[in-house]
């Protein structure tokens, strides 16, 4: 599930090096740039919402109930 959280947020961000994608039991992590965390929760939250939904269906498959949460990277320095 990592891989496909990192995949799509990948390809909305800009400082690729920055992005970091971790797991821990259900609750998948992505911690960014303060530059591309506009981009990816996009207006209103829109882009996250299609995010998780993405996520949870794929999770379906596999019985796991999965939650995406966004994290601002500058915060753990």
């Amino acid at each position: 599930m990592i891989e496909l959280v990192e995949y799509m947020v990948k390809g909305l961000a800009d400082n690729l090096d920055e992005v970091k994608v971790t797991q821990e039991d259900t609750a998948i992590k992505v911690e960014l740039s303060k530059d591309d965390m506009g981009k990816v929760i996009g207006k209103q939250g829109k882009i996250v919402k299609a995010i998780r939904t993405i996520v949870r269906a794929a999770g379906m498959k596999e019985g796991v109930k999965y939650t995406v949460e966004i994290l601002d990277k500058t915060q753990d320095e």
